[in-house]
């Protein structure tokens, strides 16, 4: 992005404090991002500075910034749109997080995937704990059928049964992997219906 010149002091002050408040409401995103809405804000700045009519140069540069808006406020919903394709795109937990964040404000449904992923944090705390304590902590059955998934004080004694054994660790690995791959897809399915 080329940097506009102004011929006044103060008028080149407010310009480059505005791009600076810019940049730094769009540091979250990839760098070519960042590049093309910088280059969007810059160019409205060009072209309404042309189309000025006016003898102060101040008044037309405050005019035409005013009509963009507060970068921290109009990015916003710009910024946690990006960072949601960025996310579904690469399946980064990171970036699925960072999404997730930026975008909890804009309904319901983005409420109900931060819950999802949080949930998965549950099968992590259950791998933990079944290296500490195995003996209360699987896959259980009770009578024939399933009576539990995670931590059951109750034992053979009460009839009930761990079917997972050594195996528990690797099934809730890979049923993590599987729901949270599933959630982003889900997530990514929602956003294709959305546009």
């Amino acid at each position: 992005m080329k940097r506009l010149t102004f011929q006044h002091k103060a008028s080149q002050r407010v310009y480059d404090d505005y791009i600076k408040r810019t940049k730094r409401s769009i540091r979250i995103l990839p760098q070519a991002d960042q590049a093309d809405i910088l280059m969007e804000f810059n160019s409205h700045i060009y072209e309404g500075m042309q189309r000025s009519k006016s003898e102060s140069e101040m008044d037309d540069l405050l005019d035409i910034l005013q009509k963009l808006g507060t970068p921290e406020v109009v990015l916003q919903p710009l910024v946690a749109e990006k960072k949601l394709d960025q996310a579904t795109r690469t399946f980064n937990p990171l970036h699925v997080f960072k999404a997730i964040a930026l975008n909890i404000t804009n309904g319901i449904s983005y409420i109900i995937f931060a819950l999802l992923y949080i949930f998965l944090f549950a099968f992590v705390i259950l791998i933990f704990m079944e290296l500490r304590d195995p003996e209360h902590i699987g896959l259980f059955f009770k009578e024939g059928s399933f009576f539990a998934y995670g931590s059951t004080n109750l034992g053979p004694q009460d009839g009930v049964q761990e079917v997972l054994g050594n195996w528990f660790i690797p099934f809730t690995l890979l049923l993590t992997v599987a729901l949270y791959f599933f959630i982003t897809l889900l997530l990514r399915l929602k956003r294709t219906f959305l546009k």
